[in-house]
């Protein structure tokens, strides 16, 4: 048997979450030194008895610490307990976990309360397309995830896993085909269930309009080619705000209803709802999710799901919730022992009742069973991260004049494959291309200037790049428009209606292409600037 060892050093950037200045985000500034080496590898035999009392202790522990001190509850799963502790060896773990898991199984039977909330549970691994690690990195990270995800589900039919990034898709189809493929099977399967309908999860704030819209159309059009799947849901739990113009692109991309968590770390104002409608600028509404277990990386653990019945403000009105439970930023996904703590509490005294499932699965029976929902009308504003919307000043100039080239580049190429009756061919492929690494771009570490210097490095190249290939593009359909330039003086022919095309949005420059309907001159073309103009003379198109 072979065994295939993948490593990868990357250091605690975030120095236990303080976040403070270092040289270690930036290959030049780090040093030499060696930080890491490989010191033992162990292969162990995994004995299921103990394994499995393990989990039983893990659950009950979590649960009994969250029971009031005077509820019998509590009091019952601690005596089970010292009963548990009394039959066991410590020096014969082994052959005393069965005993054990006898002593544990009483109070581990014991049925939810009728009225406990209800928590649908989807496996996740929120994977930062980059943040403390660069881009290449995270397609390892995804091919690690994504390979202990579809061996979980092997073991356990019952286990869905979310996936919310195109491009993280799209980069196992071209680096781990072999992986891509299991993908594809669990994908039919109904266990990996792509979400979201982006290409990643993106800033809201910075990107324009149309990027917003690509973010949708490239999303989309992935899941629907390799999967055959429609996405329902927005899905963006980590970006730093929403933008009150995300409803009508959401709904006019086709989806229903949008999910996030991060409003939860508001430093002041604290959203009054978890179920609510979203009105946009222009007055769409979309039905919208906060778990209330305030979490994208949760372990099912008893603190959480305590906290999540507790918190959620919705009582009354509706029963169920989402968790999104596995490692996340950093990757790894859902764990054996998570999946194993969802199936104990699925029906257990104290507990808020555990199901694992689908998006589409919650968002069906919460649009059911809520009527006259609250309104939050505009933008989702979040009370954290202000920085953002200033750090990285190169990074956000690079998107911005991307967007700008992309624009131009469609323009002049849609015009002239119109009207060069077939000489022309469209680099339809080329501006996809460049379109998806630009949506890449606008992931929410990356735009918004929160990422290592590594990082942002490697995003203005590749703005570079892009700058240089979309001037390429843009000068390739110009030359069957020029002809003879006449005298600045010259005059439009008579009975003449124009097309005006506007190269640019920026009000320094612009190019129009005026379109005469003349006995003598089927088309002229102006080129203008602020100071000056230029007329060509009439051609034939």
């Amino acid at each position: 048997m072979d065994f295939y060892v993948e490593a990868a050093a990357n250091p605690d950037l975030s120095q236990g979450w303080s976040f403070a200045a270092t040289p270690l985000g930036d290959k030049s500034t780090s040093g030499d030194e060696p930080r890491y080496r490989l010191g033992r590898i162990a292969i162990a035999e995994l004995n299921e008895v103990v394994w499995e009392l393990h989990q039983d202790i893990w659950t009950l522990s979590g649960l009994m610490h969250e029971l009031p001190f005077e509820l019998p509850r509590r009091h019952e799963i601690l005596r089970a307990f010292e009963r548990m502790l009394d039959i066991m060896d410590p020096d014969d773990v082994a052959g005393t976990a069965a005993a054990g898991r006898e002593a544990l199984a009483e109070v581990l039977s014991r049925p939810a309360y009728a009225s406990a909330h209800e928590l649908l549970a989807t496996g996740h691994a929120h994977i930062d397309s980059a943040w403390l690690w660069p881009v290449r990195e995270t397609i390892r990270k995804c091919a690690r995830t994504f390979s202990n995800v579809v061996a979980l589900m092997d073991e356990n039919p019952d286990f869905v896993f979310s996936c919310s990034s195109a491009q993280q898709l799209a980069w196992m189809k071209e680096f781990y085909p072999e992986l891509f493929i299991r993908i594809r099977e669990k994908v039919k399967a109904g266990q990996f269930v792509p979400v979201g309908g982006m290409w990643v999860e993106s800033d809201t704030n910075m990107p324009g309009g149309e990027a917003m819209a690509r973010q949708f159309v490239e999303g989309k059009s992935f899941f629907l080619q390799e999967f055959g799947i429609d996405c329902q849901e927005a899905w963006l739990p980590d970006s730093f705000g929403y933008s009150g113009a995300l409803p009508q692109i959401v709904k006019s991309a086709g989806s229903r209803w949008f999910l996030t968590q991060k409003i939860s770390w508001n430093q002041v104002n604290k959203m009054p709802h978890h179920t609510f409608n979203w009105e946009g600028i222009d007055g769409t509404r979309l039905f919208t999710h906060f778990p209330p277990v305030d979490t994208y990386n949760s372990e099912l653990h008893g603190r959480e799901l305590a906290h999540a019945q507790r918190n959620y403000r919705e009582h009354g009105r509706g029963t169920i919730s989402l968790v999104p439970f596995g490692y996340g930023d950093g990757g790894g996904g859902p764990t054996r022992e998570m999946v194993a703590a969802a199936h104990r509490t699925a029906d257990l005294e104290g507990s808020p009742k555990v199901r694992m499932g689908t998006a589409k699965e919650f968002f069906t029976q919460a649009e059911a069973e809520y009527h006259n929902l609250p309104v939050w009308v505009g933008e989702m504003y979040l009370e954290l991260h202000r920085g953002t919307y200033t750090s990285q000043a190169n990074t956000k100039q690079g998107n911005r004049r991307s967007e700008h080239l992309l624009r131009e580049a469609e323009l002049w190429c849609s015009t002239a494959a119109v009207r060069t009756a077939g000489s022309f061919t469209y680099p339809a492929a080329d501006l996809k291309r460049m379109w998806r690494l630009v949506l890449l771009q606008q992931f929410h570490d990356i735009l918004p200037g929160s990422s290592i210097a590594w990082v942002h490095q490697d995003a203005e190249r590749n703005y570079a790049a892009i700058a240089r290939e979309l001037e390429g593009i843009i000068a390739g359909p110009r030359p069957p428009f020029w002809a003879r330039e006449t005298p600045r003086s010259c005059s439009m022919p008579r009975r003449t209606s124009a097309m005006v095309f506007r190269r640019s949005r920026l009000p320094n420059r612009s190019t129009r292409i005026v379109q005469s309907v003349s006995q003598s001159a089927p088309a002229v073309m102006f080129w203008t600037t602020a100071s000056s103009g230029r007329c060509w003379t009439p051609m034939d198109c």
